[in-house]
């Protein structure tokens, strides 16, 4: 037998050794943990000298890397104009590969010129398609006279101008001067090919009469004695999308993204430009969302669906027609178009995502993927990519594309960031703060801004801009603060990049019951998030709840639930990513797959518990082979006998069991799952699994500080605190409850946020908290005011008592400013004994740079701007300067009103957002704004704390 004695003093080792490694440090920061930018090259007019000025800068912001994305033109630079993967152009992509190389930062290269995918090699063939019927009726012993053809109607629209269909050449691709013409969609008068048609009969199968039909149209078919035969026709069209906002070189049709021939062809250009290049420091292709629809009609065709359907659903679909375009009964109506969305589905995942992902991967560069839009599930398509990407404002909207990371163990979570924040220049550095939190608390974990234009040194003043951004250029004078927010970013995301998902819940998404919702005249259904898609089934409500009650969840689509595994232990879910769960919620699902039914049935007889909403399914979707699967399906249902719970029903399944009712969160304690009481108070989070225990990333959007314990619903002996914005670090305050329920002590201003990482135990400094100690002392002045970077001219120095904006204190001038001025005043050391002072800004318009006796201390972004300042830093008399920036409004406004050229786009020539700041030329304009409030607005305060324990 081993020495006892011995063991406990090993153990104890092990122990302190694991508290010193615990003690609180910041994770080096790597290239992958700063945030990124989307990186447009506007008419790819590049040139290797402005390319390494302006990576450099970036680099010196705390960019971790950009994206290229090929993009439309401005005028005047026609000259410098770049096609979009010629040789040239790779020329100047190796040169920014090289360079980002000796900076240590990344590039992703989007691999169309605009979005979807699409060009000038895209050929008719491989061109996008969409699906036309026609109907006959031929009585029993007649021929049909009219000829069956169908005739595509012309479409030509662009942006901004109308477009003649008859000065276009067929096909477009061959039109000179595509920047100009900004084409969206076209689509020539031209007779369809038929793909199939098929003579119904009023009883009985359909005879195929495709072959029978000759190149003029002609059909040589009697139809039989006795009653009327009804044909449909089916014919496949050119849908004409356009690639959107494409540059030069890159205007062209959408691919086919349902044919696996046309999306191999596409990629085959990419492989001959590459030939003899070197691209290996590309670290992904991106794909910048589906968009294929948002024209006249849709894409809802390919030339091999009816081959691809049959192998898919095993039944013919031309026996079906009616029933596809909604003539035929309404279950069977239902049937058939759950089975074509489903294959539509099937079709964009292998032949589109995953052909694309195989290719890359050859070249051993990954994917990112904007799936959000695809008449498809969506899930499935995000869990095929090596970086799911999101964008958006709406929490449940966010987290499709971090579910697919989590469910199938990728690490990273993408989100294009602040897209569309405001209208032009009206986002404040706080305002895409509380956008990066939306996309952290969404699952996000790798922040990319939305966006960043390559504007050359010799660009006139504001630059080259893109239309749907938050401009993140030097030219804002906001980027003299950028580089906190993206300090910021970094550590936030140095710590939720680490580690696993920590959510209990996997909700089931009711795909089959949205593919049974009809269309509009539409044949498809998009899916982004809860709101395309799901709006109004009980998942939107279920979703939105867990959310607001604090149960941490992810979103699982049926391929996924077919992969999930109970856990060793005997309780619990594992994924096919490793990631561990709770139970599963099936939120009202009235039609389930029998393949999902069966796996739910067979993880709780494993030992897991299920959890369904209201009532259990009541059937299958679909139409091939329908009788069996209902038998086997209700079978199953039936074989479970319930008893009356608490919050409804519990049918026990071998080792694990069934719940069913109406109280989710009732239901969803009795499968063990803990909500996060924290949210009661106003506060928000994500949750992360860490060898030693949890990361939390915690932010109040209330309009009040919190200072108060904070529960967790996860066990912790110990937790270090951080904040992310100032660097402050240390081990926090840490209780049990009553109910032996952790809690920590933290302290949030409105709009702050912090990281919590709990620990069985931790060492090291204590987290200052800090505690009032007196009233607050005003910093009354006087200030000297100096304009010191920006335009259009320097306001002259002035001095003042009364802080107010400087569109009002430095004259017409600074009406048109646009840039920093610094503050300048000095103050006395405040008497008493306090350890420090809460130096607040009061109010700013709209970032600070805070410097204490020619030392810089912080920098402010607000919405709060509040700085400790320790008593040790402070002398007898003190000189504060402020340094404070604005927004670009000012002086575009300025611009805007005396007719001064900056728009100059091609495509889209700066849209605005919102109507009110449309002009009669329908581009935005800000000529009618009043001038915005401007630098240190105050008042300036000091109030004295005692920094260190908890305040009392």
């Amino acid at each position: 037998m081993k020495n006892p004695l011995a063991l406990s003093i090993l153990f104890a080792a092990v122990l302190a050794q694991n508290a010193v490694a615990q003690a609180p440090a910041w994770p080096a920061i790597t290239q992958q943990n700063r945030p990124w930018t989307r990186w447009w090259w506007e008419g790819s007019a590049v040139n290797q000298q402005d390319l390494t000025r302006l990576l450099t800068q970036y680099q010196q912001a705390g960019l971790g890397g950009v994206e290229i994305t090929a993009i439309y033109g401005v005028k005047g630079a026609e000259s410098q104009f770049i096609d979009f993967i010629s040789p040239k152009w790779l020329d100047m992509l190796g040169h920014t590969l090289a360079e980002s190389k000796k900076l240590g930062t990344g590039v992703d290269v989007a691999q169309a010129s605009g979005w979807p995918f699409g060009g000038p090699w895209v050929t008719p063939a491989d061109a996008c398609k969409y699906v036309a019927y026609q109907t006959y009726s031929v009585k029993g012993g007649e021929q049909l006279a009219e000829k069956v053809s169908f005739m595509q109607k012309p479409i030509s629209t662009a942006i901004g101008r109308k477009v003649d269909i008859k000065q276009l050449k067929d096909p477009v691709a061959t039109n000179p001067n595509l920047q100009a013409l900004a084409l969206e969609q076209v689509r020539f008068e031209k007779l369809l090919p038929l793909q199939a048609l098929m003579a119904y009969p009023e009883k009985g199968p359909a005879i195929d009469l495709t072959s029978k039909v000759d190149a003029s149209g002609k059909l040589t078919w009697k139809a039989p004695a006795g009653a009327a035969w009804t044909l449909y026709a089916v014919f496949q069209g050119w849908h004409g999308k356009q690639v959107e906002r494409a540059g030069p070189g890159g205007e062209g049709d959408v691919v086919d993204h349902f044919s696996k021939t046309a999306t191999q062809h596409y990629l085959q250009r990419f492989d001959e430009r590459f030939k003899g290049g070197d691209i290996k420091g590309i670290r992904a292709f991106f794909n910048d969302s589906y968009e294929v629809d948002d024209a006249q009609g849709e894409a809802n065709w390919t030339p091999l669906m009816f081959s691809e359907f049959l192998a898919r659903r095993k039944y013919d679909l031309r026996q079906h027609l009616p029933a596809l375009f909604g003539k035929a009964s309404a279950d069977e109506n239902q049937r058939v178009l759950v089975d074509y969305r489903e294959t539509i589905s099937e079709l964009l995942l292998e032949n589109y995502t995953q052909t694309w992902a195989t290719w890359a991967h050859g070249y051993g560069v990954k994917i990112r993927n904007q799936a959000h839009g695809s008449p498809a599930n969506i899930l499935d398509l995000y869990a095929a990519t090596d970086i799911p990407e999101t964008e958006g404002e709406n929490l449940t909207r966010i987290k499709f594309a971090s579910s697919a990371a989590h469910v199938t163990g990728k690490p990273l979570t993408s989100a294009e960031t602040a897209t569309w924040e405001n209208d032009h220049f009206l986002s404040k550095l706080s305002d895409v703060k509380k956008a990066v939190d939306r996309m952290l608390l969404g699952g996000v974990n790798h922040v990319f801004y939305h966006g960043t234009a390559y504007s050359p040194q010799a660009a006139a003043w504001p630059g080259w801009l893109f239309y749907a951004a938050v401009e993140f250029n030097p030219q804002n004078p906001f980027w003299q603060d950028f580089g906190q927010l993206n300090k910021y970013a970094a550590r936030c995301q140095s710590f939720l990049q680490a580690g696993q998902p920590a959510n209990d819940v996997l909700l089931y998404l009711p795909q089959y019951d949205a593919y049974q919702r009809p269309g509009n005249k539409a044949l498809l259904q998009h899916f982004d998030g809860i709101e395309h898609g799901f709006k109004g089934m009980p998942v939107d409500d279920t979703s939105e709840l867990l959310l607001k009650q604090g149960f941490g969840y992810d979103f699982i689509s049926d391929k996924q639930v077919q992969q999930v595994q109970v856990q060793a232990s005997g309780s619990g879910l594992r994924t096919s990513g490793g990631a561990q769960y709770r139970t599963i919620l099936v939120p009202a699902a009235r039609t389930m797959p029998l393949e999902t039914w069966q796996h739910l049935v067979a993880l709780a007889q494993a030992g897991a518990t299920v959890v369904v909403q209201d009532a259990l399914p009541t059937d299958v979707p679909g139409l091939g082979d329908l009788p069996r699967r209902q038998v086997a399906f209700k079978k199953l249902v039936g074989q479970l006998q319930f008893k009356p719970t608490a919050g409804g029903q519990r049918a026990t399944v071998g080792k694990g069991a069934f719940l069913v009712g109406a109280d989710v969160p009732q239901l969803l304690a009795q499968a063990g799952v803990q909500r996060e009481t924290l949210v009661d108070s106003g506060l928000q989070c994500e949750r992360r699994r860490m060898a030693s225990g949890h990361t939390y990333f915690l932010a109040n959007w209330s309009d009040k500080p919190i200072n108060a314990w904070v529960p967790l619903a996860t066990p912790a002996k110990a937790a270090n605190l951080y904040d992310p914005m100032t660097e402050q670090l240390g081990v926090a305050a840490v209780r049990q409850s009553a109910k032996g329920q952790p809690e920590v002590y933290v302290q949030l201003a409105p709009g702050g946020s912090c990281l919590i990482d709990t620990k069985a135990a931790a060492s090291g400094p204590a987290y200052a908290y800090y505690s009032p100690a007196g009233a607050a002392q005003p910093v009354a002045g006087p200030w000297e005011v100096r304009f010191v970077s920006g335009g259009p001219t320097m306001p002259a120095p002035l001095k003042t008592t009364q802080l107010e904006s400087w569109t009002k204190l430095a004259g017409e001038a600074g009406q048109k400013f646009a840039g920093t001025a610094t503050y300048s005043t000095t103050f006395a050391q405040p008497g008493g004994s306090a350890t420090g002072y809460l130096l607040d800004l009061g109010r700013v318009a709209q970032s600070a740079r805070v410097q204490l006796n020619g030392q810089e201390i912080g920098v402010l972004l607000g919405p709060t701007y509040q700085l400790y300042v320790p008593k040790s830093q402070l002398q007898s008399v003190n000189m504060l300067t402020l340094s404070v920036s604005n927004t670009m409004a000012n002086r575009i406004i300025d611009m805007d009103r005396t007719g001064q050229e900056w728009k100059k786009f091609y495509n889209v020539n700066m849209a605005a957002k919102l109507k009110e700041n449309r002009g009669d030329d329908g581009l935005f304009t800000a000529a009618k704004w009043l001038p915005l409030e401007s630098g240190l607005l105050g008042p300036v305060t000091l109030t004295p704390v005692q920094a260190g324990g908890l305040p009392k």
